[in-house]
């Protein structure tokens, strides 16, 4: 992006870092050398692996969801059969908001941007004939992680799976809910009960689960700068840390299980250069402000997910760029896992046809490309080195702004992110319709046909159809022993009792989520923006 006249044509990042014309060694720091270190070796700078995707590929993931159980189940095995070797939940607003899906709230929403799930026999639809304890799973649920996760493990204990032989993530970042994305339930200090109470359960019964995934994708989709993706985002994990160990967890049984979840959008250097700072940046906070002995506990490990952001309805074929650049970004910058968006998305739930586009972009990127036959190939790039350094420094400002306001529990109790996040997009939004910031398609190069691309519907007769799947199912149960649970439930929430322990418990009644949320909506109140 370039601002003032030809002849003093000023370029700057989509983040507002000025671009000098030309770098060279006086642009990096001294003492770069040590900052750098070799990959898989503190502060993990060149990646968190010693010889990367050389030794094994990352994980490919692709998001998806959508409809009943049984339709999102025959996305997940046509993934499968195509080389996807990760899977990843997107579930509907009523399952993401704790509502089962014939509550009169959520009328017009069942299955819509994800999967309809209530219940334990619900999951078990969705992962029919997928061997769990073979597959990797990663959920995006936050408000009701405890109870998906519960209903997973209750699955995996029907069909005789060892929950340690277990392995996946759920996100479980309550706390960018309040800044960025809107789906919470409870208080911000209740929802971290649940969140710690998830860590202590799992390192105990479910030892290699990944117990969160602590996301700035959220952030910078709502407008954050890289500066304050990275920033916001290690606040967060800051926050965690500390509710885990005032819950009596020790920091090197926990840590090593923190998973993280990054935005990569089109500036491609700038991208590369956030990862490598971020992981730096992570790698420092965990040795010298908690002081984590074991190796694990410092690496960031996070997965990576194109910018739907930035995916344009105008001229939809040419987000297949976009999503290119962004997955050979994270690729650069060391992603553990990449999920690459559909070129339809900004229209609609991707189809077969578009994610078996964006899967094959991750493989012609693996196997073609040849970026990820070595370590952190733009590695001693100026350019890449000087904004590494920068965006740390930047992002270290932001945390002592967080970090004087009490954490950030209190900080997005006085509005502090949401209001940074809120002035970074208008920011950019004013560029945009100055031109300064060119979006292809959208304010230059413009064409009034579109393009048109096959569209993914959502039948309404499914929301009908998981009504009275629903309604079927609670009148199967016995009445007088959910009754009991749920007042046992309520006991605990009111109590110290591991809530992700009783929540198993509930799930194996037969407990619904939309059940499970209201006991503790009414024990732990429920959150109200600027409340």
């Amino acid at each position: 992006m370039w601002y003032g006249s030809a002849m003093s044509r000023k370029y700057q990042t989509p983040s507002e870092l000025e671009v000098k014309e030309v770098y060279g060694p006086a642009d990096l720091d001294p003492a770069y050398q040590q900052k750098l270190g070799q990959p898989g070796h503190f502060p993990f700078t060149r990646g968190i692996h010693r010889d990367m995707y050389r030794g094994k590929p990352w994980t490919m993931r692709q998001y998806a969801g959508f409809g009943s159980a049984r339709e999102a189940n025959e996305r997940y095995k046509f993934l499968l059969r195509q080389g996807t070797s990760g899977l990843s939940v997107a579930f509907d607003l009523p399952t993401q908001m704790g509502r089962d899906p014939d509550h009169p709230l959520v009328a017009g929403e069942v299955g819509r941007v994800g999967v309809s799930i209530a219940t334990a026999d619900d999951m078990e639809m969705l992962f029919a004939d997928i061997p769990l304890h073979e597959v990797s799973v990663s959920m995006t649920i936050n408000a009701t992680a405890a109870i998906l996760l519960a209903q997973y493990l209750v699955v995996a204990e029907r069909r005789g799976i060892e929950w340690s032989t277990l392995q996946g993530t759920i996100q479980n970042d309550v706390l960018k809910e309040y800044i960025a994305r809107g789906t919470y339930i409870y208080p911000p200090r209740a929802a971290l009960r649940i969140v710690t109470d998830i860590f202590a359960f799992c390192a105990q019964h479910v030892p290699k689960w990944n117990t969160i995934n602590v996301s700035g994708y959220h952030i910078r989709e709502a407008g954050s700068t890289a500066v304050e993706e990275i920033a916001l985002t290690l606040a967060d994990g800051i926050q965690y840390v500390d509710a885990a160990l005032k819950a009596g967890l020790a920091i090197d049984e926990f840590a090593p299980r923190l998973g993280f979840f990054f935005n990569c959008h089109n500036d491609f250097l700038e991208e590369v250069a956030k990862f490598r700072a971020a992981r730096r940046l992570w790698a420092r906070i965990m040795r010298e402000r908690f002081g984590a002995t074991n190796p694990r506990s410092m690496m960031l490990r996070f997965h990576t997910q194109t910018a739907g952001s930035s995916l344009t309805a105008q001229q939809p074929l040419n987000n297949v760029v976009r999503t290119t650049i962004q997955a050979m970004a994270a690729v650069c910058g060391g992603t553990q896992s990449l999920h690459t968006n559909s070129f339809d998305e900004a229209l609609c739930l991707p189809t077969e046809e578009s994610v078996l586009l964006a899967l094959r972009t991750q493989q012609i990127i693996a196997h073609e490309s040849g970026i990820a036959q070595t370590v952190d190939p733009l590695g001693g790039s100026f350019v890449v080195e000087a904004w590494t350094d920068r965006l740390e420094s930047e992002a270290e400002r932001v945390l002592q702004r967080i970090d004087q306001a009490g954490g950030m529990v209190r900080a997005i109790e006085l509005g502090i992110p949401q209001a940074m996040v809120e002035q970074s997009a208008y920011r950019y939004q004013q560029r945009v319709e100055q031109k300064s910031q060119v979006i292809v398609g959208v304010n230059e190069f413009i064409q009034g046909d579109h393009g048109k691309v096959p569209l993914q519907t959502i039948d309404p007769a499914i929301e009908i159809e998981q009504r009275t799947r629903i309604q079927a199912f609670r009148k199967r149960r016995d009445a007088a022993r959910v009754a009991a649970m749920q007042e046992r439930l309520a006991v605990g929430a009111r109590g110290d009792e591991n809530l992700m322990a009783l929540t198993v418990e509930c799930v194996r009644i037969g407990l619904t989520n939309g059940e499970i949320s209201d006991v503790l909506r009414g024990v732990l109140g429920e959150y109200r923006q600027g409340s």
